[in-house]
C-alpha cells in the first residue's frame, strides 16, 4: 500500500525530468506507474485480500496529542476507489501523449502536477485518520487550482482556477471544523472508528458536525448551489477535465459520502442534507446541459447532474443503495472520462467544440463516433451497457428502500426519473451536436458544403491512436461490465458483506425480467427522446436569464460586495496618517487592559521598587533620557537620548542577573541606532515646531505609560503558584543539554516560536527592501570575494578619489583592526551560547555590526567587497538550515524540532557536548546577518547610489549651465564686436 504511494511520489518527481529529456511520449512511461498500481489492486480483489473484512493497515505515531498520527487503511471501499483513480489516471496520462502537440516548459510542470494529483487522491482514499485525510483533501484543491490555470495567460483560466480553489477550500475549512467537532464530541478521529460508535444519533452537536462535513464533500463534488465551479473549470486542458472533473477529484466527495452514509444515515439531518441536495443538483445540471453550445460544457453540466444522482443514491446508506451508488460511480467514471477525451480529440484536431461549427464529423471519424455513442448510451442508461445496469439498480434500490418509506421515497424516485429523462435528452443532444450531419434549411446558418461538412470538420486533422485508444479502452469496459456485471458486483460485495453483515448479498445483473425499474427505463428513454426531438420547444422554456438566478453572477456579486466592504473598512481605519494609526494602537493599549482591571476582579498590587540602589539610579537615568528626548529639536540628539534608554534597559537586565538578555539588548540597541542614522540622512536635521496643540499627545503618552505599569504590577502580583521558571535551568540542562537557559529556550524548548519569529524577520526585511526599491529589483549578483593588490589600503574597496578624500584614516585603521576581532567574537558567541551568554542571535548581531562598521567606514563599495553575496541568498540559506532542523527529527520518528546531542573529546579542551540545536542556531545566525545586510543594502547602499546619481545629475546640470553661460557670453562678445565693427564702418562712410 505505502510502496505504491512512494512509487507514485517518485513518478511525480521524475515526471518533469522525463518530459524535458524524452519529450511528450514520456507521458506513456509515467502512465506505467499508476497502471502497475491498478494491476496490483485488481490482483488483491482477485485473490480475495478483502474477503471477510481483510485490509492492509499501516500506522505511524506522529503528534498523537493533536490526533495527527499517520494511519493508513486499504480496505475494499478504498480499493474500489483506487481502481478508478489509478486506472483512469493511467489512461489519461497516456492520452496526454497525443493531446499535446508541443513540449513547452510548463508541460513538464503539468505532468508533475497531474501525477501528483493521482498520488494525492490515492493518499486520500487510503487515509484512515480524519485529519490526515483532510490534508490530502486540501492538496487536491490546490493541485486542481494549478492544473485548471495551465493556460495562465488567459483571464478565463485564472478566474476559473481561483473560483474552484475558493469554493472547494471554503468547503474544506467547514469540513475541518466539522471533523474537530465530531472528534471532540465522540472522540472519533479515525474513519474506521465510526461504525464502532453506538450512540451517534444521540450525540450532542452531531447535526452541526454532519452539516459541516457534508459542506466539504458537497462543494468538492460540485453539488448545488456550489456547482458552478465545475463548468468554469472546463477552461483547463481536456485531460484535466477527463480526470479531475469526471473520474477523480469530484469523486472525493462521493467517497466520503459512501464512507459515512451507513453510519450517519441514522441521523435525520443526514438524509435531509445529502438526498435533497443530490436530487436538486441532478435536475439543475440536466436542465442546464440542454442550454449549452460547447461540447465540454454539455458534458460538464451533465457531470454535475450525474454527481447529484450518485450523491442522492449512495447517501441513502442501505446495502442496496450503496451497491447501486458504487455501480453508478464506476459507470460514470468510465463513460464520462471517455466522452471528455473524445471531445478533447475533436477540439484538438478541428479547433472547435462549438456544435454550431460541427457537421459531418460522424462520417469523417466513424471510430471516434462509435466510441462516443457507446459511452453516451451508457450515460443514458441504454442496455446492454453498464450504465443501464447501474441506473436500473439505483431505481430498484430507491423503489424498495425502507429508509425512505412514504413520501420521501416517492419524491426521491420522481426526482431520479425526471433527472434521468433530462440525461437521455442531453445525451442525444450531445451526440447530435458533435457527430450529426446538419443539412437542410433548418441549418442554413451553419455554412456547410454539399456533403454536409463545415470548414472545421473538412479541414480537421485525422484523430490518431494516441487520442482514441484511451477512450476505446473505457468504452470496451463499459460494454464488458454491462454484459458481465457480476465481475464488479463481486468486488462491491467484498465491502458490503463487511459493512452490512446482516443483509443478504445481491448481485448486479443485466436482466431481472419485466420489472418496475425496467418499465421506468422505457419511460425514461421514450420521454428523453421526445424531449430531444422537441428541443426547439424546450429551448423556448429556457429563459435567457435563469429564473432562480445565475450562480456565477451571485458569486461575482458576492466577491464584489466583499471587496467593497474591505475597501470601505480599510478607508475608514487606515487614513494614511502614521500619527493616527499609532494613536489608535496606543489608545487601545491604554483603554482595554485598564477597563478589564477596573471591571474584573484583581489581586492587590504589590511592587518592589528595587533590589539595590544601582537599579534606582539606572531608572532615574532612563526617565531623564526619555523626558529630554521629547524636548529635543535636533533629530540626532533625540535618537541618542532614546538609545540611552535602551542601553539603560540592558544595564537593568545585567543588574537583575540576566547577562544574556543584557548582551542581546545592547546589540539590538546598537543596530537600531545605526538604522536610525541611515534614516535620518533623508530627513531634515531639525524638527519643525508645530502650531497644533500637543496636549492630546501628552495625555495619550501618560495614559499609555500608566496603563502598562499598572497592568505589569497587577500581573506580577497575581501569581499564586510557584513560577515554572525556577525549574527551567534544570530542564534546559536535562532536555537541551545546555546551561544557558535563555538560549536553550530559544533554540530548543520554544524553538517553534523562534522559527516563526525568524520568518517574521525575513518578511520584514523583504518588506523594507520592497518599500525602498519600489518596483525595482533589490537582488544583487553574488560572487567570490577578491582582494585587489594594485595598491595598499586599509579596507578592501577600491573607491573613487573623491570618496577617499572624505575618509578618515583613523576610522579605516580602527575598522581594519576591529573587524577580525568582532568576527571572532561573533563565532565565540555562536558556539558558546548554549552554555554561556551568546547564541546564534547574539552572534549574528555581532557579525552584522562588524559589517555595519565596514559600511560606515567605506560606504557601499566596502560593504559589497566585504560580503559580495546577495542578502536574499543569506536569508534563504538561513531559512533552509532552520527548516532542516525542524523537519529532520520527523524522518527518525520524532516530533519536529526534537533535539539530541553527541559527546566529543578534543585535546587540550576535554569532553564537551554538541547539541543538534546548533544547526537551528546556525540558521538563526545567518538570518540575522542577512536581515541587517538587506537593510544596509536598501537603506544604505541603494540610497547612496541614489545620492550619487542625484549629485551626478546636479554636476551635469551645472556643466550644462556653465556651457550655456560660456556660449551666451561668447555670443554676447561676438554681438558687441559686430556692433563695434558696424559703428566703425558707419563713421568711415560719414567721413567719406
Amino acid at each position: 500500500m505505502l510502496t505504491l504511494l512512494i512509487a507514485l511520489t517518485a513518478a511525480t518527481v521524475a515526471a518533469p525530468i522525463l518530459l524535458r529529456v524524452l519529450g511528450r511520449w514520456a507521458f506513456a512511461l509515467i502512465a506505467l506507474v499508476p497502471l502497475g498500481g491498478f494491476i496490483w489492486m485488481v490482483s488483491l480483489f482477485v485473490n480475495g485480500a478483502f474477503t471477510d473484512g481483510g485490509e492492509i493497515v499501516a500506522a505511524y505515531t506522529w503528534m498523537p496529542s493533536t490526533h495527527l498520527n499517520l494511519e493508513f487503511r486499504l480496505d475494499a471501499l478504498a480499493g474500489l476507489f483506487s481502481l478508478i483513480i489509478l486506472g483512469v489516471g493511467a489512461l489519461v496520462l497516456f492520452y496526454c501523449w497525443g493531446y499535446f502537440d508541443e513540449n513547452p516548459v510548463r508541460l513538464a510542470k503539468f505532468a508533475c502536477e497531474l501525477t501528483l494529483f493521482a498520488t494525492t487522491m490515492y493518499g486520500l482514499v487510503i487515509s484512515d485518520n480524519f485529519l490526515l485525510m483532510y490534508v490530502f483533501w486540501e492538496l487536491t484543491s490546490i493541485l486542481s487550482f494549478l492544473l485548471v490555470s495551465y493556460y495562465g495567460e488567459r483571464a478565463s483560466s485564472r478566474r476559473a482556477a481561483l473560483q474552484a480553489l475558493m469554493v472547494t477550500t471554503f468547503g474544506g475549512l467547514a469540513m475541518l471544523v466539522g471533523i474537530i467537532l465530531l472528534g471532540h464530541q465522540t472522540d472519533i478521529w479515525k474513519l474506521s472508528e465510526i461504525s464502532q460508535f453506538t450512540d451517534l444519533e444521540g450525540t450532542t452537536g452531531i447535526s452541526a458536525a454532519i452539516v459541516l462535513i457534508m459542506l466539504g464533500a458537497l462543494t468538492k463534488s460540485a453539488q448545488a448551489p456550489w456547482h458552478f465551479w465545475l463548468p468554469g473549470a472546463m477552461a483547463a486542458p481536456t485531460p484535466v477535465s477527463a480526470y479531475l472533473h469526471s473520474a477523480a477529484m469530484v469523486k472525493a466527495g462521493i467517497y466520503l459520502v459512501a464512507r459515512l452514509a451507513p453510519d450517519m444515515a441514522a441521523v435525520t439531518t443526514w438524509h435531509l442534507v445529502v438526498i435533497t441536495t443530490g436530487c436538486f443538483t441532478m435536475l439543475l445540471g440536466g436542465w442546464m446541459a440542454l442550454k449549452q453550445r460547447d461540447l465540454k460544457l454539455i458534458l460538464a453540466y451533465g457531470t454535475v447532474s450525474q454527481l447529484g444522482f450518485i450523491t442522492a443514491v449512495i447517501g441513502i446508506g442501505s446495502r442496496e443503495a450503496t451497491m447501486a451508488g458504487l455501480a453508478i460511480t464506476f459507470a460514470h467514471s468510465m463513460f464520462k472520462a471517455a466522452l471528455f477525451m473524445v471531445v478533447g480529440a475533436i477540439d484538438h484536431t478541428s479547433g472547435t467544440r462549438d456544435i454550431r461549427h460541427l457537421s459531418g464529423l460522424g462520417k469523417k471519424e466513424p471510430l471516434v463516433a462509435a466510441i462516443a455513442i457507446v459511452s453516451a448510451a451508457s450515460m443514458a442508461g441504454i442496455p446492454p451497457l453498464f450504465g443501464f445496469v447501474a441506473k436500473e439498480a439505483a431505481l430498484a434500490a430507491v423503489l424498495h428502500e425502507e429508509l425512505l418509506h412514504g413520501m420521501p421515497g416517492s419524491i426521491t424516485l420522481v426526482a431520479l426519473v425526471v433527472g434521468s429523462i433530462l440525461t437521455m435528452a442531453y445525451t442525444l443532444y450531445f451526440l447530435w451536436g458533435a457527430f450529426a450531419t446538419k443539412t437542410g434549411p433548418r441549418y442554413a446558418d451553419m455554412d456547410t458544403d454539399e456533403d454536409g461538412f463545415t470548414d472545421e470538420v473538412r479541414e480537421m486533422h485525422p484523430i490518431g491512436p494516441t487520442l482514441w485508444l484511451s477512450p476505446l479502452v473505457l468504452a470496451v469496459l463499459t460494454v464488458g461490465f454491462g454484459l458481465m456485471p457480476t465481475v464488479l458486483s463481486h468486488a462491491f460485495n467484498e465491502y458490503l458483506d463487511v459493512r452490512f453483515p446482516a443483509t443478504e448479498a445481491e448481485e448486479l445483473a443485466l436482466w431481472h425480467g419485466v420489472t418496475v425499474p425496467l418499465i421506468l427505463t422505457v419511460v425514461i428513454v421514450a420521454a428523453g427522446t421526445i424531449m430531444f426531438w422537441q428541443r426547439d420547444l424546450v429551448r423556448k422554456a429556457q429563459l435567457e436569464r435563469p429564473a432562480l438566478g445565475d450562480a456565477n453572477v451571485v458569486w461575482d456579486n458576492l466577491l464584489n460586495a466583499l471587496r467593497n466592504i474591505s475597501l470601505k473598512l480599510t478607508a475608514s481605519t487606515q487614513r494614511g496618517s502614521l500619527t493616527i494609526n499609532l494613536a489608535v494602537i496606543f489608545a487601545t493599549l491604554m483603554i482595554v487592559p485598564l477597563a478589564y482591571l477596573i471591571l474584573g476582579a484583581s489581586n492587590s498590587i504589590q511592587m518592589i521598587v528595587w533590589d539595590n540602589v544601582w537599579q534606582g539610579i539606572v531608572v532615574v537615568l532612563m526617565v531623564a533620557m526619555a523626558v529630554f528626548a521629547t524636548l529635543q529639536r535636533n533629530r540626532l540628539s533625540a535618537v541618542v537620548m532614546v538609545g540611552l534608554t535602551g542601553y539603560s534597559m540592558a544595564m537593568l537586565f545585567a543588574l537583575h542577573g540576566a547577562p544574556d538578555l543584557a548582551l542581546t539588548q545592547a546589540l539590538v540597541e546598537t543596530i537600531v541606532m545605526v538604522l536610525f542614522m541611515l534614516v535620518l540622512r533623508k530627513m531634515p536635521t531639525e524638527i519643525e515646531p508645530r502650531n497644533e496643540d500637543n496636549r492630546l499627545r501628552a495625555w495619550l503618552s501618560i495614559g499609555t505609560g500608566l496603563s502598562v505599569v499598572v497592568v505589569a504590577m497587577t500581573a506580577m502580583s497575581a501569581r499564586v503558584a510557584e513560577p515554572i521558571s525556577k525549574n527551567m535551568p534544570e530542564l534546559a540542562y536535562e532536555i537541551g543539554h545546555g546551561r544557558n537557559t535563555v538560549n536553550v529556550l530559544l533554540v530548543d524548548l520554544r524553538a517553534a516560536d523562534t522559527f516563526g519569529e525568524t520568518l517574521v524577520l525575513v518578511i520584514a526585511a523583504t518588506g523594507v527592501a520592497s518599500l525602498i526599491f519600489g518596483t525595482g529589483k533589490f537582488g544583487r549578483e553574488s560572487r567570490r570575494p577578491t582582494l585587489s593588490t594594485t595598491k595598499p589600503r586599509w579596507l578592501a574597496s577600491g573607491v573613487a578619489s573623491e570618496i577617499e578624500q572624505n575618509r578618515s584614516i583613523m576610522v579605516d585603521v580602527a575598522t581594519r583592526l576591529l573587524f577580525p576581532s568582532m568576527m571572532l567574537l561573533s563565532a565565540f558567541f555562536f558556539f558558546s551560547g548554549h552554555n554561556a551568554p551568546g547564541g546564534g542571535f547574539a552572534g549574528g548581531l555581532v557579525a552584522a555590526l562588524a559589517f555595519t562598521l565596514r559600511y560606515l567606514a567605506g560606504g557601499r563599495y566596502e560593504i559589497e567587497e566585504a560580503l559580495p553575496v546577495d542578502p536574499a541568498k543569506i536569508l534563504g540559506t538561513g531559512i533552509l538550515i532552520s527548516s532542516v532542523a525542524v523537519v529532520a527529527p520527523m524522518l527518525f520518528g520524532y516530533p519536529p524540532l526534537m533535539s539530541n546531542y553527541i559527546s566529543l573529546e578534543l585535546p587540550l579542551i576535554g569532553e564537551f557536548d554538541v547539541p543538534s540545536a546548533l544547526i537551528f542556531d546556525a540558521g538563526v545566525y545567518l538570518i540575522v546577518i542577512g536581515l541587517i545586510m538587506h537593510v544596509l543594502t536598501s537603506m544604505g547602499a541603494y540610497l547612496d547610489r541614489e545620492d550619487d546619481a542625484r549629485k551626478e545629475r546636479a554636476r551635469d546640470r551645472a556643466r550644462e549651465m556653465q556651457e550655456k553661460n560660456r556660449l551666451r557670453r561668447r555670443q554676447q562678445r561676438e554681438a558687441r564686436l559686430t556692433r563695434a565693427k558696424e559703428r566703425i564702418a558707419a563713421r568711415k562712410e560719414g567721413n567719406d
